[in-house]
């Protein structure tokens, strides 16, 4: 029936890469800018997947991960890894509010955004990037 929207599925990609973008680069730059306590409190999620060393170093590329993955959505530059990493950090987030609680509502957003992100690490940005794959 809208078959013929798959004439557009590049500008559709653009679109959905801009709007992810600028909602990451608004989510992570709070918790970039929140410093050394910030990160701290972050990366102490990586102890849901048995991790407990370095919390100052995996908040920090978790913060880092969401700002600037954001941006590098935006330009469609380094897209592939750029999503992996965001994909891991929803998948952290995820492990995060499953242990804290058990309510859907609570862990589906970033269940939601890990298979979004990892969508998008298999489809590419689209030709409308700076990747142009």
């Amino acid at each position: 029936m809208l078959s013929f929207l798959s004439k557009y599925s590049d500008f559709g990609l653009l679109v959905g890469r801009l709007g992810l973008g600028v909602m990451y680069v608004l989510h992570g730059w709070p918790k970039l800018a929140g410093g050394a306590p910030m990160w701290i409190r972050l990366g102490h999620a990586m102890t849901n997947l048995g991790i407990s060393f370095f919390p100052l170093a995996w908040g920090l590329l978790a913060s880092l991960s969401e700002c600037f993955g954001g941006v590098l959505l935006i330009l469609g530059l380094l897209f592939r890894p750029a999503c992996s990493f965001i994909a891991f950090t929803m998948f952290v987030a995820f492990m995060s509010v499953l242990h804290a609680t058990h309510h859907f509502e609570e862990y589906s957003r970033p269940l939601e955004m890990l298979f979004i992100f990892v969508l998008l690490a298999f489809v590419g940005p689209g030709k409308y990037s700076i990747d142009g794959s």
